[in-house]
């Protein structure tokens, strides 16, 4: 079947719209023989006959029926593709695919700038899960959070993420042992922690206050809390007073200035980061993973500016 040719396919297509071999060599400008022919050759290579040929023309046998059914879809969606490359071709677009947490509090506030620079090319931004699906090829440009090193080998890394543990003002004046030193497990029972589950795929649910707890020597139950599935929404949370969550220092905007959050601990090295996934280069995926990179450069900075606290 690997070897079937798709032209044989397509005039078995063809011809099983016409009540005859003739009527279809007609609309095709082919000859009767030459269809007839391509149609023997096309049942001798599936081992089953697609038509039942008689005096009045040809009718398709059951096999024939099923096989026309699945083939009528494939190339409607062949033809829907194409289209729809051929529109991209003309068209100055991107299409990005990234975290909702990432998406909603760093990119979409500098969005506004790219389109100042560029006003002639669409950014189309695609947030749909907590992970980034990177096997799926629906996308031009990905940015995904995940380990250093990553799964990718090809995939850039932008910026070395950092984790500081944030919380309310009135939730540390509760716990103002918090800031002290010397605390003891008992005293970290009594706090709530609020946990990004889900990382990067197939990472422990705690995985990121296990790692905070052991590089920093807390004593603490990484395994209690409450559990999301996007840090922004942890980060939420904590600002609303219902316990510490682990906040990126990259997603972190005016939090910690306005006073919505407090950070006593000072941030960490994640040894995990965000990474551009390149997947159709042209000029315009040229242009923003370069205007990205510049954006980047400066968050850096506020990685750093945490990391040196």
């Amino acid at each position: 079947m690997k070897q079937t040719p798709i032209a044989a396919l397509y005039t078995f297509a063809q011809v099983a719209q016409h009540p005859s071999l003739s009527s279809a060599a007609k609309a095709m400008h082919l000859t009767t023989g030459a269809i007839s022919q391509q149609l023997i050759q096309l049942e001798q290579q599936l081992g089953f006959s697609l038509f039942e040929r008689h005096s009045r023309g040809v009718t398709l046998t059951d096999q024939g029926e099923i096989l026309l059914s699945v083939l009528q879809r494939s190339f409607q969606e062949i033809d829907v593709t194409l289209q729809s490359l051929a529109q991209r071709a003309t068209r100055k677009e991107i299409r990005l695919k990234l975290t909702p947490s990432f998406a909603y509090k760093w990119l979409v506030p500098r969005l506004e700038d790219f389109y100042r620079q560029h006003p002639d090319i669409q950014v189309q931004t695609f947030a749909e899960g907590a992970l980034v699906d990177s096997e799926r090829r629906d996308f031009d440009l990905a940015i995904d959070y995940g380990p250093i090193p990553y799964s990718r080998t090809q995939a850039e890394l932008l910026l070395e993420e950092a984790l500081l543990p944030v919380m309310s003002p009135a939730y540390l004046a509760q716990h103002a042992w918090i800031a002290e030193e010397g605390i003891h497990e008992e005293q970290w029972k009594e706090v709530v922690l609020l946990h990004d589950a889900m990382p990067w795929a197939k990472a422990p649910r705690d995985y990121e206050w296990l790692f905070w707890a052991t590089e920093m020597h807390v004593p603490l139950a990484s395994h209690k809390g409450h559990f999301f599935n996007r840090t922004d929404m942890a980060m939420s949370a904590a600002e609303a007073g219902v316990g510490i969550a682990l906040a990126r220092t990259a997603l972190l905007t005016q939090e910690l200035q306005l006073g919505r959050l407090v950070a006593p601990f000072p941030a960490i090295p994640a040894r995990a980061g965000y990474y551009l996934i390149t997947l159709n280069t042209n000029e315009y995926t040229d242009i923003f993973a370069q205007w990205l990179r510049k954006q980047i450069n400066q968050l850096d900075k506020q990685v750093q500016k945490y990391l040196d606290r």
